[in-house]
């Protein structure tokens, strides 16, 4: 296994700098201590699907408390109808999805459709909806007849309780189908998450420096699973969508053995695919891959990741700068049996518009800190403390704006915009070549990016912020109007 090269660590994931972190010889000595294959789980489950027909999808989302298995024991979580993941979503460009979301929680909640291009204004894509505790409100949302296809996923939204909702459970995918049918063997949709789970079975409520340093769970699960097994034929082709469904934690992913081709990320299609060694997923990123297989068996790992730290706190693997000794083991692929002769599936890429070709309305500098209060660090951008009554930025509708994501922080940050992709054009004065759309941008720790957004489509009022999920909660979001 070649290591990564810099280069590729840019393309791979929400522009964070996987290849630089762990030194030259970390990746190498995780894996070695790696080579036996660990026993795996039961086969890997899906979670249910509603697909649209006719051009509609009317769905039901109760989320509540229940009791089920997670991580192969009982557990008390929360969930969307009963099911960890909740229902994945399948629905097509020029499509009406409606949801009536029933709250059956104790504290309020409501509805992100992570990932959308669609309206923010009035039940649409809102994060200011407010549902209360026993009772249900009915979300609409009509994506463009040109909507680009790929993998997104929803989860809750209301202000102070995201990372403790998404934590405990409140996720699901979402598929906006490609124009034309693709000639890929099986299609595996693939949630990464993670949680803590006391010797009762009940979720670990997160301690005031765990929020600081943002969460990171015990567990690592693929669709609620522990360490589940996958099989296939040899000589096929699977399409992976793969979501980082975690409140906080950073993936390096590897599937050793394998060969693995990236064709999209987050909201944008490569225009041609990608041979790769790693994927590397901020939260809220995800990935659509070609698994082309190989016999024998290959363990899909999430290698260490050090996203630093809080100025003067621990960081996630119990000292500043120190992350987990060992890579840990998602899943196990078993490759075996007669040989399967299957075509290479690419959908096709549309091109994508270069916005270093548009005029730029505006500048602006967005600037990630720290700030103390009442005995409680918080988080902020540019100095201030999410205020859902103030508006941060106004930005004229059909506009190109560009935006500078500043951190002088030790810790990364990955930034997330509602409604309006970004394109990513400097990672620390460095330029990204070609066009990539993503909603979720890392944003290195005493670093900088530069990204270009359209403000096209809609108008609205939305907000952006850091998508580890304790510094949203925590203050680290603001509020943006297109008018």
């Amino acid at each position: 296994m070649r290591p990564l090269s810099r280069r590729s660590a840019l393309l791979l994931g929400g522009l964070g700098l996987a290849g630089t972190v762990t030194g030259g010889t970390g990746l190498a000595l995780t894996l070695a201590s790696q080579r036996s294959v660990p026993t795996a789980g039961a086969d890997l489950q899906y979670p249910s699907v509603l697909q649209s027909s006719d051009g509609s999808l009317n769905v039901q989302l109760e989320a509540g408390g229940t009791s089920l298995l997670l991580a192969g024991r009982q557990a008390s979580a929360l969930a969307y109808n009963k099911e960890i993941p909740g229902p994945t979503l399948r629905i097509r460009p020029g499509d009406v999805l409606k949801i009536r979301l029933i709250n059956n929680l104790s504290e309020p909640t409501n509805l992100h459709m992570h990932g959308l291009h669609v309206s923010p204004q009035g039940n649409g894509d809102n994060p200011f909806i407010r549902v209360d505790p026993g009772t249900a409100v009915d979300y609409e949302y009509r994506l463009p007849r040109d909507h680009p296809p790929g993998v997104y996923w929803y989860h809750p939204h209301h202000h102070g309780g995201v990372a403790d909702q998404v934590f405990a459970g409140l996720y699901g995918a979402i598929i906006v189908e490609d124009p034309e049918a693709t000639n890929a063997g099986l299609e595996r949709i693939l949630l990464v998450s993670d949680t803590t789970l006391d010797p009762l079975g009940n979720i670990h409520p997160a301690s005031p420096m765990e929020r600081m340093l943002g969460r990171e769970g015990e567990l690592l699960l693929v669709n609620g699973q522990l360490n589940p097994q996958l099989t296939a034929p040899p000589g096929d082709t699977e399409r992976w969508r793969v979501i980082n469904a975690c409140a906080s934690r950073h993936l390096r992913l590897r599937l050793d053995g394998q060969h693995v081709r990236l064709i999209g990320t987050d909201s944008g299609r490569l225009p041609l695919p990608v041979d790769t060694d790693e994927l590397f997923l901020a939260p809220g990123n995800r990935a659509d891959i070609l698994v082309e297989t190989v016999t024998g068996e290959s363990v899909l790992l999430a290698a260490p990741y050090d996203r630093g730290s809080v100025r003067g706190m621990a960081g996630p693997g119990g000292s500043a700068g120190v992350p987990p000794a060992a890579a840990t083991p998602l899943a196990l692929l078993r490759v075996s049996g007669a040989r399967k002769t299957s075509g290479t599936a690419v959908p096709a890429a549309s091109e994508a518009l270069d916005l270093r070709l548009s005029g730029v309305a505006a500048h602006r500098q967005l600037t990630f800190g720290t700030q103390m209060g009442m005995g409680m660090m918080g988080f902020t951008l540019n100095g201030k403390r999410f205020d859902p009554t103030r508006t941060d930025i106004t930005a004229s509708a059909d506009t190109v704006e560009e935006w500078t994501l500043l951190n002088d922080s030790p810790m990364e940050h990955p930034f997330h915009l509602h409604i309006w992709p970004m394109q990513v054009t400097e990672v620390n004065d460095r330029m990204v070549k070609g066009v990539r759309l993503q909603d979720v941008v890392n944003v290195p720790a005493n670093g900088r990016v530069k990204v270009r957004v359209s403000f096209a489509d809609f108008t609205g009022r939305s907000v952006y912020h850091c998508h580890i999920l304790d510094h949203e909660d925590l203050g680290m979001m603001g509020v943006i109007e297109v008018r």
